[in-house]
């Protein structure tokens, strides 16, 4: 079996056993359901400028994928078949299987996050494309960073606190691009947005998985 097909075989294993419980599936949609209801109710009537939804739309964005991107590998732990995957399948082929798993629940989970940001706050866009590519990149660092991160902390003791302790300096280049690149797609009178910091998060999530895929051996065996 190739890498590839060796990956997307790990892929649809993980969704298909999130399908099967669906308990973290409903705890994540209940997360950003109540998240962005206490956002809603708490602005009340303040103006929205674009660096305050840029900064109420990361805090959600960043707590949310703490909350349903950690459990990659954590899964892996409780219910013992870490070492059944090492035995039948390539470490690059876990990592990948893994990262494309984070990716397909960052997208569910930062697009339910962003359509109901945009439904319940007064927020204009300025250019759906640019929001596009903006949110894919966000997406593409969230899901990379976390991915190596929830390997790392897989076997030790206090993971829950570790994860977002370990997950901040990482994250922290990805948070201020991506607060940029959500200022300019809220500037609803912004005619031509720069593509510059889209570019920048996306050269910085491909260095993170690039780095990712020379250590995980590492990581993962040891």
């Amino acid at each position: 079996m190739s890498l590839l097909s060796e990956s997307f075989a790990i892929t649809v294993k993980d969704i298909r056993s999130e399908l099967r419980t669906r308990y973290n599936l409903i705890a994540i949609v209940l997360f950003v359901v109540t998240s962005v209801t206490t956002v809603v109710f708490s602005i009340g009537d303040e103006k929205f400028t674009p660096e305050l939804s840029a900064g109420l739309l990361w805090i959600l964005l960043i707590f949310g994928s703490m909350t349903g991107l950690a459990r990659c590998f954590v899964v892996e732990e409780e219910r013992g078949t870490r070492i059944l995957l090492q035995i039948s399948s390539r470490s690059l082929s876990v990592y990948y299987g893994k990262l494309f798993f984070n990716i397909i629940i960052g997208i569910f989970l930062n697009g339910i996050t962003f359509l109901l940001f945009l439904l319940f706050l007064p927020i204009e866009i300025s250019s759906w494309w640019y929001a596009l590519l903006s949110m894919s990149a966000s997406i593409l660092g969230l899901a990379s960073a976390s991915t190596i991160i929830a390997a790392i902390i897989a076997q030790a003791q206090g993971r829950a606190i570790l994860f977002p302790v370990l997950m901040f300096p990482i994250l922290l280049p990805i948070i201020l691009v991506g607060l940029e690149t959500s200022v300019i797609m809220f500037s609803a009178t912004l005619l031509d947005p720069q593509y510059n910091m889209v570019i920048v998060e996306l050269s910085y999530a491909v260095i993170l998985i690039t780095v990712s895929t020379f250590l995980f051996d590492y990581v993962w065996t040891e």
